[in-house]
């Protein structure tokens, strides 16, 4: 058996690091195309992009932007989600 190599480690974690970057710049171009393109995608779509971009967007300004959409998103359709636990009767 032969001992791993501590430069090895480091060379994998910087392969793996880099991998994520590249993963996280792709999902936030692909988020910036589609609330660019607002009126073609789903409010559902629109949700996920604001998301990523919440979390992954570079300047404080592209995230706040991002979390006012989602706002305005919740407004246009208020109470999207918190059905699941109600009682079928209550909304008669």
């Amino acid at each position: 058996m032969s001992i791993p190599l501590p430069f090895r480690q480091r060379t994998r974690r910087a392969e793996r690091d880099e991998a994520r970057t590249d993963w996280i710049d792709e999902r936030r171009r692909e988020a910036r195309m589609v609330v660019a393109d607002v009126i073609h995608h789903s409010d559902h779509l629109l949700r996920i992009a604001c998301n990523v971009l919440v979390r992954h967007g570079e300047t404080p300004e592209e995230r706040e932007d991002a979390r006012i959409l989602l706002v305005v998103l919740e407004a246009k359709t208020p109470g999207r989600g918190h059905h699941r636990g109600q009682d079928p009767e209550v909304e008669r």
